[in-house]
C-alpha cells in the first residue's frame, strides 16, 4: 500500500500558500521538495487527555511512533475536508466541519528519511469523549490509540531525546 501512496496526486502550492501552482504525484512533491499541504488535529477528551496513536508498522515514514491524527490534503480538497477525512479513516468517529476548531497554519521545511517535506499544516482541536474502545482503528494507518493526560504529553514534548517514539508532527 504505501509505494502506491507515492502515487496519489497532490496540488503544488507557491511557497507563500496562496496559490495552487500545479499538481505532481506524492512521490514527486517529496522528491522535488514541492510545498504542499497536511492536516494535523489534536484531539482532547474532558479529562484533559490528548489522543494519540502509534503509526503502523507498514508505515513508509515514521513507522510504529507515536503521533497525532494527520495526513495529506488529497487533490483539490479543503484542509478541513481533509481533517474530517482522516479522523474518520483512521478512527472511525464521525465529526463535523463545526466540531473542529482552526488553531492555526504552519509552515514547515523538514528532511524525512528519503525525502523532503515542505509543507503547509493546517492544525485543529477537537473535543470528544468518545473511550479508546469506541474507536475502529485502521490497523494499516495506526496500530493502537491512547489517551494521555495533558501534563504527560507536555513533558514527553519538552523532554523529547533524539530517540523519542514521537514523530516530527509536533507544532
Amino acid at each position: 500500500m504505501n509505494d502506491n501512496q507515492d502515487l496519489e496526486m497532490l496540488d503544488v502550492y507557491s511557497e507563500d500558500n496562496k496559490q495552487r501552482i500545479g499538481i505532481a504525484e506524492r512521490g514527486v512533491v517529496h522528491y522535488f521538495n514541492l510545498w504542499h499541504r497536511e492536516v494535523a488535529c489534536w484531539i482532547i477528551n474532558n479529562n484533559n487527555e490528548v489522543l494519540l496513536q502509534r503509526r503502523s508498522a507498514s508505515k513508509k515514514q515514521q513507522p510504529n511512533k507515536l503521533a497525532i491524527t494527520a495526513g495529506h490534503v488529497d487533490l483539490r480538497e479543503e484542509p478541513i475536508n481533509a481533517a474530517i477525512r482522516e479522523i474518520r479513516e483512521e478512527l472511525g468517529i464521525p465529526v463535523k466541519e463545526d466540531d473542529l476548531k482552526h488553531l492555526f497554519t504552519a509552515k514547515n521545511k523538514r528532511v524525512l528519511t528519503n525525502s523532503f517535506n515542505n509543507i503547509f499544516c493546517y492544525l485543529y482541536f477537537l473535543k470528544v469523549n468518545t473511550p479508546i474502545e469506541e474507536f475502529t482503528i485502521d490497523t494499516e494507518e495506526v496500530s493502537e490509540i491512547k489517551y494521555i493526560p495533558f501534563e504527560e504529553f507536555e513533558q514527553l514534548v519538552k523532554d523529547k531525546p533524539a530517540n523519542a517514539p514521537f514523530t516530527a508532527r509536533e507544532y
